[in-house]
């Protein structure tokens, strides 16, 4: 029997990965490039390690994420993205061109934001392919230079040091 509420494509959408730390789980993945469990615990909004454990097992049943043995270290696991969990990242993107839009996002924040929005579908796709290489190991013709987190990683270490000596 179908455990659904609804067949509604938001609804299961939402079911799947609608909650506040499972999208935080994603974007510290996407943006920060973080895959083990310490490295998410240490989540700026201060996530426990029980929630962040059921979040975690919550993406891989929903096969957004896999879970596998680190090779460099017998007791630590490396999460990966999915091809489904990938494909979030439009989502991701849209959803922080909006807050930027219309909620008080600190300049540092929102940068990444701006740059993506800015970038277009074209930039998220460059993205998307960088995420499938370095989470399933699908070799593109690399392009030279940075890649498209470290464009946004250097952005918002720029507004951070701007900040900081205008203080």
């Amino acid at each position: 029997m179908d455990e659904t509420r609804s067949g509604c494509p938001i609804n299961l959408t939402l079911e799947a990965v609608g909650d506040k730390w499972s999208l935080l789980v994603l974007r510290d993945m996407i943006f920060g490039g973080k895959r083990h469990f310490r490295e998410l615990l240490a989540s700026e909004e201060g996530i426990s390690s029980n929630i962040l454990a059921d979040r975690l097992h919550s993406l891989t049943e929903e096969d957004i994420l896999t879970r596998a043995d680190d090779p460099s270290h017998k007791q630590k696991v490396i999460y990966s993205l999915t091809e489904k969990g990938i494909e979030l990242l439009p989502i991701l993107a849209a959803m922080s061109a909006w807050g930027v839009r219309y909620l008080p996002v600190t300049e540092e924040l929102g940068i990444r934001a701006k740059l993506l929005t800015a970038g277009g579908p074209k930039l998220v796709a460059r993205f998307m392919e960088e995420l499938r290489e370095e989470h399933l190991g699908i070799k593109k013709k690399r392009r030279r230079g940075t890649t498209v987190r470290e464009e946004l990683q250097a952005a918002y270490e720029e507004v951070v040091a701007r900040k900081a000596r205008r203080r």
